[in-house]
């Protein structure tokens, strides 16, 4: 079973956007997607150092994907994503889709790779999505074992691999409203990038002072950090190939660590909630999608085998 790290979710500033990479490229994850998937305007901070965090991944032996925006809805971002193929190609990566207008963009026969933005809930979907050149599907995080079972059986003979959420805040939605931008009283056009000081998301609590959702920018996130943990063997035995794990600002390199023992059978589930617990006192870990309970809830032991 591989480890992806997803595309950073958030808006870091340049420095510890690209020391990010930077560390990756010295620890043991085998794929990662670089990229803006949230917010356009975020893009220009970075956009320079893509080219050097690639090759800097790719001589360290990962795989890397650029990832589409979630959420097309301006001629630049048109434009921005009808040259992921040509980025891709120029540096020697595949393109992840996380939004299907992207699907247009890419010349016919192009291999891409499907992000968990994309609604894949069946089997036709995926069929569909083969049938275009997808060879790699990430799962949306919502759904239970059962259906990701299913989904495993029908993609082996297809020849796409499926991964699934590992760790991280969960993406819910996306808005062409920014919410950091509405709280500041800012408009989206002047949001002068509130959602900078918040590098893993605000939390948004319930008027009876429950922690609620999270958001960024334009973005819905859940509350809680989804978390596989005690998942491993189950989705292993029903064909997952690879579990994914979203950037968080703090100790992320430590978290990415303890995914791979855990992985490999070097350790159990409860040392690596453990080892979370070490790395940001407080975090709420959830895991009631792959359950099938309500998908907030930490159940906090195995799943039964199928």
């Amino acid at each position: 079973m591989h480890l992806t790290v997803g595309p950073n979710q958030f808006f870091w500033k340049p420095d510890p956007w690209s020391a990010l990479y930077d560390e990756l490229a010295r620890i043991a994850v085998d794929r990662v997607v670089i990229g803006e998937l949230i917010c356009s305007k975020r893009l220009p901070f970075y956009q320079d150092r893509i080219p050097d965090a690639i090759e800097t991944l790719l001589a360290a032996g990962k795989k890397v994907a650029v990832t589409s925006l979630a959420l097309v809805t301006l001629k630049r971002e048109r434009k921005m994503t009808a040259e992921l193929a040509g980025l891709g190609a120029e540096l020697g990566v595949e393109v992840e889709v996380n939004d299907l207008t992207a699907l247009a963009m890419l010349p016919e026969g192009t291999a891409f790779s499907v992000g968990p933005m994309v609604n894949v809930y069946n089997e036709g979907t995926l069929a569909w999505l083969a049938s275009r050149g997808a060879t790699r599907v990430c799962l949306p995080p919502e759904l239970p074992l059962a259906s990701v079972a299913a989904l495993c059986q029908h993609a082996r003979g297809l020849g796409v691999a499926i991964e699934v959420w590992g760790h991280g805040r969960l993406p819910l939605a996306i808005s062409g409203r920014c919410y950091h931008a509405r709280l500041h009283g800012r408009t989206k056009d002047n949001c002068q990038f509130a959602c900078e000081d918040d590098p893993d998301g605000l939390t948004v609590d319930t008027l009876d002072r429950q922690p609620f959702l999270a958001i960024n920018g334009v973005q819905t996130l859940s509350d809680t950090y989804a978390n596989a943990a005690n998942q491993i063997e189950a989705l292993r035995e029903v064909g997952v190939s690879g579990l994914r794990l979203s950037p968080q600002s703090t100790g992320f390199a430590r978290l990415c660590h303890l995914f791979r023992q855990r992985i490999d059978g070097k350790t159990d589930a409860a040392a690596l909630v453990s080892g979370l617990d070490e790395i940001a006192r407080g975090m709420r870990l959830s895991d009631g999608f792959l359950s099938g309970v309500a998908g907030a809830d930490w159940t906090g032991k195995p799943l039964q085998p199928l």
